[in-house]
């Protein structure tokens, strides 16, 4: 989403997500003047709401899945996709994921954010799930910061299979950016195919892990 976008949702969208859904964020300084991948909890489809809430009026992305068709919503999906520069995705298809992989990559080295869920798909319990590795991954290939985000209250408003509910509920949690300096410096001349590479990637992705379940579960 490019810079007048993402003002023009500040002004006006963003007040009604605060208004209907947010109760208190947490954190806001902890927002760095610079582009992040902002790694959070993934509770239910409202997150993509609240992610641009605290992202807005910056330039930012996310990855958006295409692999469910629905005649009535895919044509209108694909639209805001373009309009909102998300970068889709079909996770069935190995190149698709690959080309997403690349393009948020090259997003990243132009300035703007990445929004990232590392568990990969909404809980199903409301329980923070286990990080996958490519939030580690886009840290490695550029170096951007990842600033972590506890969610919490989003499960309860809209559990998977039911109805969303309108209630000012939701707590957000932003934490301080990690950057992982030594990590990224050692893996810059790494075989991505190694078994060394592989590890920092499990350590940086446990470590962000770590402080999302931090922020969500902090009073």
């Amino acid at each position: 989403m490019n810079k007048v976008l993402s003002t023009i949702l500040k002004i006006t969208l963003a007040p009604l997500v605060g208004f209907l859904f947010i109760k208190e964020v947490k954190g806001r300084d902890n927002f760095p003047d610079r582009n992040v991948i902002l790694a959070s909890n993934h509770q239910s489809y409202l997150d993509i709401l609240l992610c641009g809430y605290v992202c807005v009026p910056r330039k930012y992305t996310h990855i958006g899945q295409v692999d469910r068709e629905n005649k009535g919503w895919s044509g209108i999906r694909d639209l805001l996709y373009s309009l909102a520069e998300v970068i889709p995705v079909n996770r069935k298809d190995e190149n698709s994921k690959k080309q997403a992989f690349l393009k948020a990559v090259k997003f990243l080295k132009n300035g703007y954010s990445l929004v990232i869920y590392p568990e990969g798909t909404r809980t199903r319990t409301g329980e923070v799930g286990k990080g996958k590795w490519g939030v580690a991954k886009f840290f490695l290939e550029t170096g951007v910061p990842i600033l972590p985000m506890g969610i919490k209250g989003a499960f309860e408003l809209f559990p998977p299979g039911e109805k969303p509910k309108v209630k000012r509920n939701i707590r957000l949690n932003i934490g301080k950016p990690l950057f992982f300096k030594e990590e990224f410096e050692l893996a810059e001349e790494m075989n991505r195919d190694s078994k060394e590479y592989e590890d920092i990637c499990i350590k940086i992705t446990e470590k962000v892990m770590e402080e999302i379940k931090k922020l969500t579960y902090e009073d």
